[in-house]
């Protein structure tokens, strides 16, 4: 599992909150999963061996014995790096004063900031401006392509997988020797699975763990490509009755 599948689990606790969850993209209908068979099987694999046995007990340790301050510095270390992709893709997005934010981070907390272990850029108002490839990707109109589940990194697809190959090859990244790439993303995947606890319950008490898992990331991903911005689709006749009954409950 990777900070994708936690992300998008805990975004759909706000979607949940939300009076209406017609918000659909036309990716997240299209569920695109012509590996299904193959992807069910390293799904359960990564849920009911890898998460259980190593993800979450190493979580539970690591936020019960690791003090808040030291891991919200190592944290910020790990997401200082993604700046310069940030950089990149919002520039090519044509955000170019949100790449112009991202460049002001990298560079206040990468030298004020200790490598980025303080965030100081936050406190001045530059809030963090995250994109990567694969939205860039998905801005000029490429596809999501077939969905997919990585073994040990959670659910994907062909796009956005491509972005994260491209993203990792920028600097600093790209220079990174092995030891610090692994520890970057393993900070990465630690905090993102402890986001995760208070809503682990959702998983379990669905239908189908896959479906559900699949559903979240799609409609994460969409939102994600359109930065929020998801037209609603029009009400049907059935859809206008069946509110008008449930708000008689």
């Amino acid at each position: 599992m990777n900070i994708k599948l936690i992300t998008g689990l805990f975004f759909s606790l706000l979607l949940s909150a939300c009076a209406s969850n017609r918000q659909v993209d036309e990716q997240v209908q299209e569920h695109n999963d012509p590996l299904e068979s193959v992807n069910r099987s390293v799904w359960e694999f990564n849920w009911e061996v890898l998460d259980q046995h190593v993800l979450r007990p190493v979580t539970v340790a690591y936020v019960d014995y690791t003090p808040e301050v030291v891991r919200d510095g190592l944290h910020n270390a790990a997401r200082n790096l993604d700046e310069p992709a940030n950089l990149l893709n919002n520039l090519l997005q044509g955000k170019v004063n949100d790449s112009f934010v991202s460049l002001g981070r990298f560079a206040i907390n990468s030298t004020f900031g200790i490598f980025g272990v303080f965030d100081f850029a936050s406190d001045m108002g530059l809030e963090r401006k995250r994109e990567d490839f694969g939205q860039t990707l998905g801005k000029a109109g490429a596809g999501t392509g077939a969905y997919l589940m990585l073994p040990g990194l959670g659910p994907s697809d062909v796009r956005s997988f491509t972005g994260d190959v491209v993203d990792s090859s920028y600097w600093p990244v790209a220079d990174l020797n092995i030891y610090f790439a692994v520890f970057s993303r393993a900070i990465k995947a630690l905090e993102g699975r402890a986001s995760l606890m208070a809503q682990e319950q959702l998983i379990y008490d669905s239908l189908d763990s896959y479906t559900f898992v699949k559903d979240v990331y799609f409609q994460d991903l969409a939102h994600k490509v359109t930065d929020g911005k998801v037209e609603e689709p029009e009400m049907t006749e059935e859809d206008a009755e069946l509110d008008a009954l449930l708000e008689e409950f």
